[in-house]
């Protein structure tokens, strides 16, 4: 997902888009755990995804 969809979330948006990123990762996580998942670089794609939501819900708290 890219920063610019990103800023356009509200805050409580955000969140929320944070909590189903961390539901996904606990779920490839575990299917890589497993030996289920075919496409290991989406577990780092997802780890990405959080922290850029996290850097935009920090930027907008700041009011930067």
């Amino acid at each position: 997902m890219k920063p610019s969809e990103l800023s356009a979330l509200s805050v409580e948006e955000l969140k929320q888009k944070e909590m189903d990123l961390r539901k996904e990762l606990f779920n490839l996580r575990f299917q890589l755990s497993k030996g289920e998942l075919s496409n290991n670089m989406r577990v780092r794609a997802v780890r990405k995804d959080i922290s850029r939501v996290l850097t935009i819900i920090t930027k907008k708290q700041k009011g930067v």
